[in-house]
């Protein structure tokens, strides 16, 4: 069998393939070239990458020198279309090592290298499938239920079905997706590259756009979850309340309830959480938002019923969504105005309301392996360097500016790029330029579009607090009313209260909210003592604010939740919980590093990373490398079997 990332064999006429060439990153190309010649001196010459920076992804490279590559690709394109498009050579893991490093423009640490092939499949393979050699029929024996139909719910759902273990998944939304189904609003899209935001055993080749918008990810999932036949195992519009351990049958009795209203108990052996972190709105409690007389709403609920054109519209809250929603809406729209409580640093990505040319998704489904080296070519500027740039120096000076000089550098870069839009306002620029170090909080990607909108005359951006809300607008801290018919909330969610609002009992009776209280944490973000069979995928501590994506650690996280179940059923255990030793020790160890990076600093102040003590419970500290392989195989001694 062909192996599937090696490329459908095409007759491509050669006009057809000089244009498509226009559309590619010319490394990546190069990479492809490599595999169809069997010549690895095509990257040891002259033509090389610069250099690589996040969301780059032709490694300035000269025009000219890219136009030498795009003829030479011409001819060893021509020659594999001729020769019938023989399926490639394995490369040896040396020459894989070498084209890792020059496709980055540096050396690949060796300790990455397993982790990079992995995530690539260069050999065809899904490694992060597990295959199960224990009893067909105890594996029939043990039912499952996963909490959530999201990107992480969804692959519960796939590994299960591989792994021959009945499962249900309950899922309050009427669609799969999670965050991509609840945020419909205007301008939704990702800020990851899609070609890595997607599973790695299931890559596509028709995304329109290099970020995709909400409806491209949304009815990417639902693809998947038709090709790999999960939608039976799935209750929508049905929501889990509550789930209590029985030690007696070592069983999780589950209360669930349908959109009607009607109740349901049901019976699991084990329990998979895949509700994520941000999904349930958090809006605050402004005096008289109850008197409001037009329509308000939360940016995660948008009335699609309600028409914003030529309407004065107030969106209160100007973090990620509505970084997304103002520049979309403004030109529709008689007046906007934006309340901000915090500046938000912006990266420059030029490539982020981008269409992806035809030449691309040619590409994708042709050239030999071009969709797994640019899966790679993305993500490894994202790999762990952003944790760095976060990393606190204490005895760096001035800690209100930067905590480091690669954090002022960040900062140097970010206030220069947000300057170069703007040179001519210099009002609009002191209020959005922020006061606190780069990378603190949640940096978003820009390609000019906010500055755009808000230099608008229709526009206006409020730094002032909020008051409280009239009847026809909204009335701040210094009492000036800015009059609106719609409110939109853009005002985040409830991060930081993991789980809610399920009431979780485990053995003997411990209340998973009680035992957390403000600091909640599990051992590895997945497992948690007296919780016996319960695996959080999405987890305390496992949020990524510094590079990857989270199907990634989903990925990593459902191999190792799956191997704990192939304990518990080969094993005939009825129970297994992480060690109470360990669980204290990862929570002490993960939030010793959190403080020695920037999003824990008392100096940053309205973090949705932070609880009501200031802390921050809900991110990963930890490299990614260091993530998957902590998460390649549980150790059976970390946890108490029964």
């Amino acid at each position: 069998m062909r192996n599937p990332h090696a490329g459908i064999p095409f007759d491509t006429s050669d006009r057809e393939i000089v244009a498509a060439l226009q559309d590619l990153s010319i490394p990546t190309l190069m990479l492809s070239l490599v595999h169809m010649s069997g010549d690895a001196e095509l990257i040891r010459g002259r033509l090389k990458p610069a250099g690589l920076f996040l969301n780059e992804v032709q490694g300035f490279m000269s025009e000219e020198d890219k136009q030498e590559i795009r003829d030479l690709a011409r001819d060893v394109i021509i020659d594999y279309r001729d020769r019938g498009c023989p399926e490639p050579t394995p490369i040896s893991a040396e020459l894989l090592g070498e084209m890792m490093s020059w496709l980055v423009c540096e050396d690949v640490p060796e300790e990455y290298i397993p982790m990079l092939l992995e995530e690539m499949e260069l050999d065809g393979s899904d490694a992060r499938r597990i295959e199960f050699t224990g009893d067909a029929e105890a594996r029939a024996n043990f039912p499952v239920l996963v909490i959530g139909c999201g990107e992480s719910g969804l692959l519960a759902g796939i590994r299960l079905k591989e792994a021959g273990i009945p499962f249900v998944i309950i899922e309050k939304n009427a669609g799969v997706g999670g965050t991509w189904w609840e945020n419909s609003y205007p301008g939704a899209r990702v800020d990851v590259g899609n070609h890595f935001y997607c599973y790695s055993f299931e890559p596509s080749d028709t995304w329109s756009e290099y970020f995709a918008q909400q409806p491209e990810l949304q009815a990417y999932f639902e693809t998947v979850m038709h090709k790999y036949e999960i939608e039976p195992h799935i209750r929508f519009e049905t929501e889990v309340l509550s789930a209590a351990w029985d030690d007696d049958q070592s069983l999780w009795t589950i209360q669930i309830r349908t959109l009607e209203g009607a109740s349901e108990t049901l019976h699991a052996r084990a329990v998979i959480s895949a509700v994520g972190q941000l999904n349930r709105p958090s809006i605050p409690e402004f005096p008289g938002a109850d008197d409001f007389a037009g329509p308000s709403f939360h940016s995660a609920r948008w009335d699609h019923d309600v028409d914003l054109t030529g309407k004065q519209v107030a969106m209160i809250g100007a973090g990620a969504s509505g970084f997304q929603i103002a520049p979309t809406i403004a030109p529709d729209v008689a007046h906007l105005s934006v309340f901000q409580r915090t500046a938000q640093w912006m990266f420059p990505n030029p490539n982020y309301h981008e269409a992806v040319g035809p030449g691309v998704q040619w590409a994708l489904r042709h050239l030999p392996f071009y969709g797994r080296w640019y899966r790679f070519l993305i993500l490894w500027p994202g790999c762990d360097v952003g944790l760095e740039a976060a990393r606190v120096d204490p005895a760096y000076p001035d800690q209100q500016r930067a905590f480091s000089e690669m954090n002022d550098l960040a900062r140097q870069m970010f206030t220069e790029w947000i300057t170069s839009q703007i040179p001519d306002d210099p009002e609009l620029l002191a209020k959005v330029i922020p006061d606190y170090p780069a990378t603190a909080k949640r940096t978003l990607q820009d390609n000019g579009a906010w500055l755009k909108a808000l230099s608008r005359d229709n526009v206006e951006l409020v730094r002032t607090g909020i008051d409280h809300i009239a009847a026809d607008g909204v009335v701040t801290t210094d009492g000036k009313q800015y009059d609106a018919d719609i409110i939109i909330y853009a005002t985040g969610f409830r991060a930081t209260d993991l789980l809610w609002p399920m009431e979780i009992t485990g053995r003997n009776g411990v209340d998973l909210r009680s035992r957390w209280g403000e600091r909640p944490a599990a051992y590895l973000g997945m497992t948690i003592p007296e919780f016996p069979n319960f695996f959080c995928m999405y987890g305390p501590g496992t949020n990524l604010a510094h590079g990857g994506s989270l199907i990634f650690h989903s990925e990593c996280q459902m191999r190792y939740i799956e191997q704990c179940l192939e304990i518990l059923i080969a094993g005939e255990h009825a129970s297994l919980e992480p060690r109470e030793d360990l669980y204290q020790e990862w929570h002490e160890r993960t939030q010793r590093e959190i403080k020695t990076l920037a999003w824990a600093q008392p100096s940053v102040e309205h973090s949705f990373y932070k609880n009501a003590e200031g802390e921050v419970h809900i991110l990963s500290p930890w490299r990614l490398v260091d993530y998957w392989t902590w998460t390649k195989e549980p150790n059976r001694d970390d946890f108490i079997l029964r």
